[in-house]
C-alpha cells in the first residue's frame, strides 16, 4: 500500500495539537478496564460509570483540539457538563441522544492532495471516548494478532518488524492493498450489523448509529452522511478495526501471511503468480462481502524492496533489512526545504529551533531503519541547507568576507569565496564555509543529529 502515516496523527494536527511527531502513533487509555456487566443489555450504565467518565474527560482535555460546530472548547467542557450533564445522561440512558454534525476540516496529505477529517464537538468527543474505553477493553482481545493499528500496546514499528519476519521466512513478494477512500466508504448497515453481533444494549446501538448519521457541516451547510466513518473522533479507529476484522479472519482462514495497520494491508507470498491470485480473490472478497473497493492504481504485487509500508521499505538479502522508503526521504527533504527557506528576520538559531521539533519526531519514528548511511547522508544535507541559509543572510560580498575572516578563513580564500559567481547552494558545500560554519557550531545552536555519528 502506498506510504500513509496513521490517520490519527493528521487528526491531531487538524484538531490543534500542534505539529505532532511526524509518525507518532496514538495510544488509547485502557489502563483501567471496566468489569463485564452481568446484564449485557446494560452496557450504557457501564459507559456512564463515574470512573470511566473521569478517564474520558482527562483524555479529551489532554488531547485538546479545535472546537466543533458549536464552538465549545475543551476549556469550556467542565462548566458545560456541570450545567447540562443530568439532561445528557438521561438522553444517553434512554437512547435518544442526538450528536451534533461534525465539522469538515481538510488537511494536506504527505504525498499531495488533501484528506477530509470530521471534527466532532468537544462534548461528542467526550462521549465517544467514554464509549471507546469500554468497547475497546472488550473487543481488542478478540482482534487478530496481525492487526497493529490503533490498538493499545501495538505500533507501526511492530507491524514493520512482522513484515520483515515474513520476508526473512522466504515470502519475497508482497500483495500491497490500497483501500480506496476507506474511511469515507464504510457501509453503515454492514458496520452496524458487525456491532450488533457484539453489543446487545439497544440504547448504545442507537447512539452509535446516531454518530454515523450525524452529518457533516461543510461550507455552511449540513450534509447527510449515508456512508463512511469520519476520521477525527475517538470511535473512528475502533469501528474501522471492527469493520476490517472480517478481512483479518478471511486472511487467517486462508492461512495467508499478512500484516495490517488500519487500512494498510500487506500480504506476503512466495511468488508473483501466487500474489496475483491473492490480489484477485481478496479484491472480490472486499467488494462482495464488505462493499469496499481496492484502488487498482495504487495496489500492486511486487518485491518488498519496490513497495513501501508505513513509510518503510526493505533491502532484500539473506538477512532483510528495514530501510527508509525513497518517497519518505523525498518527503523529508521537501519539509526541511520549507522549514529552512530564506526568510527575512529569522536568525539561524530561530531556523534551527523551528526545525528541531520536526527532526526529533521524524527520527523517533524512522529510527527503525537498519541502513544508518541514510541518516549520515541526511545529516550532511541538513547542515548544507543551514550553511546555505546563513550565506544568503550575509548577502553582500563585504559582509561575507568579514564573516568568513572573523570565523578563521584566510583573507585570500575569504575574498575568493565572497566574490565567487557560484550560487549559494554550490558554495554551501565548499571547505571554507564548512570551516567558517563547523558542525559543532550548528550542534551548539540545538541542531539534532539523525545519525549516531554525524
Amino acid at each position: 500500500m502506498n506510504d500513509k502515516r496513521p490517520k490519527t496523527e493528521e487528526t491531531s494536527a487538524a484538531m490543534g495539537e500542534g505539529e505532532a511527531l511526524e509518525n507518532r502513533r496514538e495510544e488509547f487509555d485502557t489502563s483501567a478496564a471496566v468489569c463485564e456487566p452481568e446484564d449485557q443489555t446494560k452496557l450504557m450504565e457501564v459507559i456512564l460509570d463515574v470512573e470511566n467518565l473521569k478517564r474520558a474527560y482527562k483524555k479529551v482535555v489532554k488531547n485538546g483540539g479545535a472546537p466543533g460546530v458549536d464552538g465549545l472548547t475543551t476549556d469550556d467542557l467542565k462548566a458545560y457538563l456541570a450545567v447540562n450533564w443530568n439532561r445528557i445522561r438521561k438522553e444517553l440512558l434512554s437512547g435518544t441522544y442526538k450528536p451534533k454534525p461534525v465539522k469538515r476540516v481538510e488537511i494536506p496529505k504527505p504525498g499531495g492532495g488533501t484528506r477530509k477529517l470530521g471534527i466532532p464537538t468537544v462534548l461528542d468527543r467526550f462521549i465517544q471516548q467514554a464509549i471507546h474505553q469500554v468497547l475497546q477493553s472488550r473487543w481488542d482481545k478478540t482482534f487478530s494478532e496481525y492487526s497493529f493499528g490503533f490498538r493499545p500496546g501495538r505500533s507501526a514499528h511492530q507491524a514493520v518488524e512482522q513484515a520483515r519476519e515474513y520476508i526473512r521466512a522466504g515470502h519475497r513478494y508482497v500483495v500491497d492493498l490500497d483501500l480506496e477512500k476507506f474511511f469515507d466508504r464504510v457501509n453503515h448497515d454492514i458496520l452496524m450489523d458487525r456491532v450488533a453481533k457484539r453489543v446487545t444494549d439497544k440504547r448504545l446501538l442507537k447512539v452509535l448509529r446516531a454518530y454515523l448519521n450525524a452529518g457533516i457541516l461543510e461550507n455552511g451547510l449540513v450534509q447527510a452522511t449515508e456512508e463512511g466513518v469520519p476520521q477525527g473522533g475517538p470511535l473512528s479507529p475502533l469501528l474501522s478495526n471492527l469493520m476490517l476484522d472480517e478481512l483479518d479472519r478471511e486472511l487467517e482462514n486462508r492461512k495467508l501471511h499478512y500484516v495490517r495497520y488500519a487500512d494498510d494491508c500487506n500480504i506476503y507470498v512466495a511468488s508473483e503468480r501466487a500474489g496475483q491470485r491473492v490480489m484477485e480473490s481478496i479484491t472480490n472478497f472486499l467488494s462482495k462481502r464488505l462493499r469496499l473497493r481496492v484502488n487498482k492504481e495504487k495496489s500492486a504485487v511486487g518485491k518488498p524492496s519496490k513497495r513501501r509500508f508505513l513509510g518503510f521499505s526493505f533491502a532484500l538479502g539473506v538477512e532483510p533489512k528495514i530501510r527508509l522508503a525513497d518517497q519518505s526521504k523525498e518527503r523529508f527533504k521537501r519539509r526541511i526545504r520549507e522549514l529552512t527557506r530564506p526568510t527575512k528576520g529569522r536568525s539561524l538559531e530561530q531556523v534551527i529551533r523551528g526545525t528541531r521539533r520536526y527532526l526529533i519526531g521524524w527520527h523517533g519514528y524512522f529510527r527503525l531503519c537498519q541502513t544508518p548511511s541514510v541518516f549520515t547522508h541526511l545529516d550532511q544535507w541538513i547542515r548544507r541547507r543551514l550553511r546555505c541559509y546563513l550565506w544568503r543572510q550575509w548577502r553582500r560580498g563585504r559582509t561575507r568576507y568579514r564573516e568568513l575572516t572573523k570565523r578563521g578563513v584566510l583573507p585570500r580564500t575569504a575574498a575568493a569565496v565572497a566574490g565567487s559567481p557560484k550560487g549559494p547552494w554550490r558554495l554551501s558545500k565548499s571547505p571554507p564555509l564548512a570551516h567558517a560554519i563547523p558542525n559543532e557550531f550548528l550542534y551548539a545552536l540545538g541542531l539534532p543529529r539523525l545519525g549516531s555519528a554525524a
